[in-house]
């Protein structure tokens, strides 16, 4: 059928080679005896190490985003304990993508390194050191770094998630990206929904209500425990042998990626920049603008997590329809009127209306999972997706900088949200451009390597 292209993805279980598979298949095509217990290691090696695996891909993603919004829904009182202004807390609601840019392009060279498992499993320890000590760190300054160091290990958590997908599981790309996008967007949710009701059962103070976040990642370390100390993960790929040379001589050499060539990478790269900065604003700010609307406190929270939750289902269709298009533009389209529409009902009827804009927002809020499954489709090998990731992220999230600032700033200056919100539509208009323009169907290694 025309217009659909084959999907990465098949109707039964698929499952890629483990290096003692690999090591097995050699063997019997060798016509030598297989080793004594080899068969029965290697279904235990690829049933308990790689259900690990994706166990450390959920609850790492489900702690990408808690440090976030649960910092948005208590905004205010946070504003209020440490006496920031509105332009120091529009600054704040910028420290998130400014912290992704900075630590994000190292998780390439970290991975490298380490291996992708021990960097994913120490990004969680640092999330945990940040959640526990920032509301406690005394003054805005403390409160900044010990956000930061939160932040550092969400960056390079968010930098590997796509390569560990297509590192492990290149067959299952659409639907592995779903996973974890599904369980990032209902971490988000819950913590935009429950940070308001779990600080008055903690006493009604912010700082506890802050704090108790610190728990999840502190569990997310565990699973990753094993693959600090074997950087071959179970599921790993066996690599593909290189291209021969011409009449059998050397392997031909593949050029060198030069990945700010690529037209491609570029069109990804703002595409994700501008989603960053819609998201990274609906965190910081969309509560706040509801309760300025009349809306209660809890009401806000929940308001907020209703967009957020709409990523839950939609995180997990988005990457699966994606992956069987030639040319995601559409997608693209879709979100962004969405988008378009939940930004003009919050101008006109923020109340009235609260619930329905914030079902349109949440549509609109699944560019993300959108941009992360364009990552994994655009680049052939796994050392693809690692430099296209980490460029597309890096650059997204300087582009999405002083989105949040910029929003802090109109409302201080203007004294209402008619300014911030039209900058947000405004906004929403090239981020379809360049969304389309990424959604074509091409691969970075063919634009890079010219």
């Amino acid at each position: 059928m025309m217009g659909l292209m084959a999907s990465d993805e098949t109707r039964t279980e698929t499952r890629t080679e483990t290096p003692t598979e690999a090591r097995v298949q050699a063997r019997a095509a060798s016509g030598a005896p297989e080793e004594p217990g080899e068969a029965t290691a290697t279904r235990a090696w690829t049933t308990w190490t790689t259900r690990l695996l994706i166990l450390g891909i959920v609850l790492a993603a489900v702690n990408l985003r808690p440090a976030i919004t649960s910092l948005g829904a208590l905004l205010e009182e946070v504003r209020d304990g440490l006496g920031m202004s509105g332009s120091i807390a529009g600054l704040l609601t910028s420290v998130p993508p400014l912290c992704f840019a900075v630590f994000g392009v190292t998780a390439p060279r970290l991975a490298r390194r380490f291996g992708p498992g021990a960097v994913v499993c120490a990004g969680m320890v640092a999330i945990t050191a940040g959640l526990l000590i920032r509301p406690y760190a005394g003054g805005t300054g403390g409160f900044l770094a010990a956000t930061a160091l939160a932040l550092m290990g969400i960056a390079v958590s968010n930098v590997l998630m796509p390569v560990i997908v297509k590192r492990y599981f290149p067959d299952r790309v659409g639907s592995m990206t779903g996973l974890y996008s599904m369980a990032l967007a209902f971490g988000t949710s819950v913590a935009a929904a429950a940070t308001v009701p779990l600080t008055d059962a903690l006493g009604g103070h912010w700082q506890p209500g802050l704090a108790v976040w610190a728990v999840l990642p502190a569990l997310a370390v565990l699973p990753w425990i094993p693959f600090v100390r074997n950087r071959k993960a179970p599921a790993a790929t066996v690599p593909s042998a290189p291209r021969p040379g011409p009449e059998g001589g050397k392997p031909a050499e593949q050029p060198p990626l030069r990945i700010t060539r690529s037209r491609t990478a570029w069109a990804l790269a703002v595409f994700f920049g501008l989603q960053a900065t819609a998201a990274y604003i609906t965190m910081g700010w969309m509560a706040q603008i509801f309760r300025d609307s009349g809306v209660s406190a809890g009401t806000a929270g929940l308001l907020l997590a209703v967009i957020m939750v709409m990523g839950v289902p939609l995180a997990f269709v988005i990457p699966r329809v994606a992956t069987r298009l030639p040319h995601q533009g559409p997608i693209v389209v879709v979100l962004g009127v969405c988008g378009l529409a939940g930004y003009a009902g919050l101008y006109f009827a923020p109340v009235g209306g609260a619930w329905v804009w914030a079902l349109l927002l949440g549509v609109s809020n699944c560019a993300f999972p959108l941009a992360l499954t364009m990552v994994g489709m655009r680049a052939r090998t796994g050392a693809g997706v690692a430099q296209l990731s980490a460029f597309a992220q890096s650059t997204g999230y300087l582009i999405s900088i002083p989105g949040p600032l910029l929003v802090g700033v109109l409302y201080q200056h203007s004294g209402g949200w008619g300014l911030p919100i039209a900058l947000m539509s405004a906004l929403m208009v090239p981020q379809i451009v360049v969304g389309v323009l990424a959604g074509r169907n091409r691969t970075v290694e063919d634009e890079a390597a010219r």
